[in-house]
């Protein structure tokens, strides 16, 4: 039993974990507000992809730099960092959904092979680049 909850805990500890839980929660506002702007309110389906996707901004940047990577940098720098790689996401998840509404697969199976493919780079651009750690200055 020992054993089992040092596995769960050393899984959880780790940040691939806690930034995949705090994805897949952006990902149900994100897609939920995608299918009420597009659907329910009949927004063109590119205004309705960039508002919601931008609409997780807050939450997704707040958990991730607290809770998945417990970033100690300075808010501008990795606010800046976050929002050039959000302006590229957003690009790539637009162009993604509308691609894949004009064939049978949809705009929902598009949101979510958008979101597979911005997921696979981002951990490695928030790990390493937007919430990197400080490096020590050489004096």
């Amino acid at each position: 039993m020992t054993r089992l909850r040092s596995r769960i805990r050393r899984i959880a500890d780790h940040s691939g974990s806690r930034y995949l839980f705090i994805g897949g929660i952006s990902f149900l506002i994100d897609i939920g507000l995608l299918a009420l702007f597009h659907e329910a309110l009949a927004w063109p389906l590119w205004l309705a992809t960039a508002t919601a996707f931008l609409a997780s901004f807050v939450f997704n940047y707040c958990l991730q730099r607290a809770f998945s990577f417990g970033s100690q940098g300075a808010h501008g720098n990795t606010l800046a960092k976050y929002v050039t790689l959000l302006a590229f996401n957003t690009l790539a998840t637009i162009g993604i959904v509308a691609l894949l509404d004009l064939t049978d697969f949809g705009w929902g199976t598009g949101k979510i092979v958008a979101t597979v493919v911005t997921t696979a780079w981002n951990y490695a651009a928030y790990r390493y680049w937007v919430f990197a750690p400080a490096r020590p200055s050489r004096n």
